[in-house]
C-alpha cells in the first residue's frame, strides 16, 4: 500500500441519470445534501451501448453549472470514433475536466462491440484527441471483471489500460478488505503507481444488492448474506448492521492508506451520508 499512501485522499459519489421528473427531484435534493460533503467530485453512469448518453450529459452539466466537478462515464461499446469525438467536443465546452473512461456493457441483441473493443483503446483515443484536458479515470477489478479468463489476464488488461493514459481508477465495489489489499499489491508489483480509490456500496436492501453483485461478480461473504438474510422484512434492523459492516470496512481501508472512496449513492443521501459522519471524514479530509 506504499503506493497509495502518497496519494491525498480524495472522496466522490456516483449517480445514475434520472428517467423521469419525479427521478430529476429527487436526485437534485440528494446532489444538493452531498454536495455540503464537499466532494472532490460527482460521477454520473453511462447507459450499455450509450442508452442514457442525452440523459448523462444534462445531468452532468447540471452538476458542472450548481458549482461542482463532474465526471461523466464514457463507455466505448457499440461506439464510433465520430460518436465519442463529439462527446468529448460537448464535455470539453462545459468545461468538464474529468471522464471515467470504461468498456461498458453489451446492449440487448448487439452482436458486434464497435470501433472500440477494450477500455484501454478509449482512453487512448481520448489522449490522441484531448491531450491532457480530461483527468481519466477507468475502473478496477479487485475480485476480477467476471469474464476475465484469469487473475492474471483482468490484471494485464488494467496495466494496459494505466499504460494508455489512465490517472487513476475507480475499483468495483467489494466487502473483502484484503481483495483490495492484494490488488493494489500486485499492481505495485507490476510497477503501476496511481491513486487506486475503493468502491463504495451502501448496504441498504439485500434483494438488490444480491442481484447485483451476482451480475458484477463482486462477491458477498457467506457471513454477510447469511445476517442480511436473517433480518427479512426488518429493514431497520438490516440498514443498521449494513451501516456498521460498510462503515467498519471504509475505516479499515482509510487507516490501510487507500487514497480516499467513491460511493455507489443509487441517488440516495442517507446512506452515504451515515457512512461519512461515522468516518469524521471531513477531518481526514482536511488533513
Amino acid at each position: 500500500m506504499e503506493s497509495q499512501k502518497r496519494f491525498k485522499p480524495e472522496f466522490s459519489f456516483e449517480f445514475f441519470p434520472p428517467k423521469t421528473a419525479e427521478g430529476a427531484a429527487k436526485l437534485r435534493q440528494t446532489r444538493e445534501a452531498l454536495a455540503q460533503l464537499k466532494p472532490k467530485f460527482f460521477s454520473v453512469t453511462f447507459g450499455a451501448g450509450g442508452s442514457t448518453q442525452q440523459g448523462t450529459f444534462e445531468t452532468v452539466v447540471n452538476i458542472q453549472q450548481n458549482g461542482c466537478n463532474a465526471a461523466p462515464h464514457l463507455s466505448c461499446i457499440g461506439s464510433t470514433k465520430e460518436s465519442i469525438r463529439e462527446i468529448l467536443r460537448q464535455y470539453i465546452e462545459n468545461d468538464i475536466r474529468r471522464i471515467v473512461a470504461l468498456r461498458g456493457d453489451m446492449p440487448s441483441g448487439m452482436r458486434e462491440a464497435g470501433k472500440f473493443q477494450y477500455a484501454n483503446e478509449l482512453v487512448e483515443f481520448i489522449r490522441s484527441e484531448t491531450g491532457h484536458h480530461f483527468h481519466i479515470e477507468v475502473a478496477a477489478y479487485p475480485e476480477f471483471h467476471p469474464q476475465a479468463s484469469s487473475a492474471t489476464a483482468d490484471l494485464l488488461n488494467f496495466k494496459r489500460k494505466v499504460e494508455a493514459g489512465a490517472d487513476s481508477a475507480i475499483t468495483q465495489y467489494f466487502f473483502n478488505a484484503d481483495a483490495y489489499l492484494r490488488f493494489v499489491e500486485s499492481c505495485e508489483n507490476m510497477g503501476l503507481e496511481l491513486p487506486i480509490i475503493p468502491g463504495i456500496m451502501p448496504i441498504t436492501n439485500y434483494t438488490q444488492l444480491a442481484r447485483f453483485s451476482d451480475a458484477c461478480g463482486a462477491e458477498i461473504p457467506r457471513w454477510i448474506r447469511k445476517r442480511l438474510e436473517s433480518f427479512g422484512e426488518d429493514m431497520a434492523s438490516l440498514r443498521a448492521f449494513g451501516l456498521d459492516v460498510v462503515s467498519n470496512l471504509c475505516r479499515q481501508l482509510l487507516d490501510s492508506g487507500a487514497p480516499g472512496l467513491h460511493f455507489y449513492t443509487m441517488n440516495q443521501a442517507g446512506p452515504t451520508t451515515a457512512i461519512w459522519h461515522n468516518l469524521e471524514i471531513s477531518t481526514i479530509a482536511n488533513n
